[in-house]
C-alpha cells in the first residue's frame, strides 16, 4: 500500500534504537525524508547510516524541554520544513510510591510530558499554517493500565496523553492529526533491562519493533487523515479493558 507520504519530512525523537529507530526506518522506507536524534553522536550517526536513504542524524537531548525544542528546530532546518513529528523519549527509573521521593517527579515530568509539549510547540504552528501535519507520540500501555514499580512513567505519560487529546481536538480542522501509540512489551533494550515476562500476552511473545514502526508509519499516512485524538495500544492483546 502506498501511504501517500513520499517526499514528506519527519522528525523522529530518540531514534538511535528501539521503537524510535523502527519508526524512523519505516517512514524512510515510505520515501519520507527523516531526521533522527540521540544523545551520543557516534550512536546516532550509525543509526542514520543503517537506515540510509539520506537520513539525518542529530545530537540532541530530549530529556529537557529546551533540548526537545532544539531538536525540532534543528530537524526543520536540516529538512527545509517539517510535516511529521514523532515524539519519543526513554523512560524514567523504576520505583514505587514508597521508594520515590517527590523531588524525583520533576525530571520525569520533563522527560515524558514537557518534552512532548515542547516538541509540539515547536512543530505544530507551521503544520497548521501549511494545513497538513502528523503528530504521533510514542508513550506506553501504562497510560491505560499502570505498570507496577513504574510510578514515574505512569504519572508523566498520563499527563502527556491528556495534552495530546486536547491538542488533537483544537487543531483537527487545520489538517493536522495528533495520535499516540501505547506499546506493550516489545523486544527493545529498555524492556530487556527491566526484565521480560510474556505470560500475560495473549499473542505469546514480545512485539517486534519493525511491526510497531509499520503501524506508526500508517498513522502518519494520507489514509489516516480522519484518525485523530486516538491512543492506540499495541500490545499483543495484553490490555484486558474494554475501553
Amino acid at each position: 500500500m502506498d501511504l501517500g507520504i513520499s517526499g514528506r519530512r519527519a522528525a523522529v525523537a530518540a531514534a538511535s534504537r528501539g521503537l524510535g529507530f523502527a519508526t524512523a526506518a519505516a517512514l524512510a522506507g515510505e520515501g519520507v525524508h527523516v531526521a533522527i536524534c540521540g544523545r551520543d553522536g557516534r550512536t546516532i550517526a550509525e543509526a542514520a547510516r543503517t537506515i540510509g536513504l539520506d537520513t539525518v542524524g542529530l545530537v540532541a537531548d530530549v530529556s529537557t524541554a529546551n533540548g526537545s525544542r532544539g531538536f525540532v528546530e534543528s530537524a526543520r532546518d536540516a529538512l527545509g520544513g517539517l510535516d511529521i513529528l514523532v515524539t519519543n523519549a526513554g523512560g524514567p527509573p523504576p520505583g514505587t510510591f514508597s521508594s520515590t521521593g517527590v523531588d524525583r517527579y520533576l525530571a520525569a515530568l520533563e522527560l515524558n510530558c514537557l518534552s512532548v509539549i515542547a516538541m509540539c510547540d515547536a512543530a505544530v504552528p507551521a503544520m497548521r499554517e501549511q494545513q497538513w501535519g502528523r503528530v504521533v507520540a510514542i508513550t506506553s500501555i501504562a497510560v491505560r493500565q499502570p505498570i507496577p514499580e513504574l510510578i514515574l512513567s505512569n504519572t508523566a505519560r498520563a499527563g502527556a496523553t491528556g495534552f495530546l487529546k486536547t491538542l488533537a481536538r483544537e487543531i483537527a480542522g487545520d489538517g493536522v492529526t495528533v495520535n499516540s501509540l501505547q506499546p506493550g512489551i516489545h523486544d527493545t533494550e529498555r524492556v530487556r533491562q527491566l526484565g521480560t515476562d510474556t505470560r500475560g500476552i495473549p499473542a505469546g511473545s514480545m512485539g517486534r519493533p519493525e511491526d510497531f514502526g509499520a503501524i506508526a508509519a500508517f498513522v502518519c499516512s494520507q489514509h489516516a487523515q480522519f484518525l485523530t485524538g486516538t491512543a492506540i495500544h499495541i500490545d499483543g492483546g495484553a490490555y484486558a479493558g474494554l475501553l
